[in-house]
């Protein structure tokens, strides 16, 4: 039920066209709440139908023109119940910690250069979040929209502070596994 809520709140901050809205999940919320242009589509349609957002009047009516969104009364009611419910934490499921577990029964074989490549992507991410807090979050930015919006960056930054440290200590474990072979 969050892709709605996720649109409601780009189309809050900024009402835009699909296209745009798309854009900006690429750029922003998509680093923690993802969805395809295909999903974002489909959930317009919906959120309009439902009376939540309207395509705002187009200046000059033309065939093909993109349609501009906002959020209706009903929607910014709607997004408010949503963030002020309370939800449980979803449990972790992760591909490679399965792998790890399995490769205690079947081997190791491919694990190692794997775990390099994901340290590798988290890094990547690190340094793209690291340089995001620099440009949009410099000291004095702080009224409680930036604070609430640099909370969701530092969760980035912290999960990807996280996965670095770990996947260098699993790395550590493994150079001392018996037969080790580097990758």
């Amino acid at each position: 039920m969050s892709l709605p809520h996720a649109i409601l709140t780009a189309l809050l901050e900024k009402p835009s066209s699909g296209l745009e809205l798309t854009r900006r999940f690429d750029r922003s919320i998509g680093y923690f709440w993802s969805a395809t242009h295909q999903q974002i589509y489909r959930e317009l349609g919906k959120l309009e139908a439902e009376g939540y957002i309207r395509a705002l009047p187009a200046e000059q009516p033309a065939r093909g023109q993109k349609k501009n969104y906002e959020v209706l009364p009903a929607g910014r009611a709607e997004l408010a119940r949503w963030s002020a419910a309370s939800q449980d934490p979803k449990p972790l499921r992760d591909a490679l910690l399965l792998r790890l577990r399995a490769a205690a029964v079947v081997g190791t074989a491919g694990l190692e250069a794997d775990l390099r490549r994901h340290l590798e992507l988290h890094q990547r991410q690190l340094a793209e979040y690291e340089e995001i807090e620099r440009r949009d979050f410099p000291p004095g930015r702080d009224s409680p929209q930036d604070r609430l919006r640099h909370l969701v960056l530092r969760a980035g930054i912290d999960l990807e502070t996280f996965w670095t440290q770990w996947l260098r200590h699993a790395l550590e474990e493994f150079a001392e596994l018996p037969g080790h072979e580097p990758a």
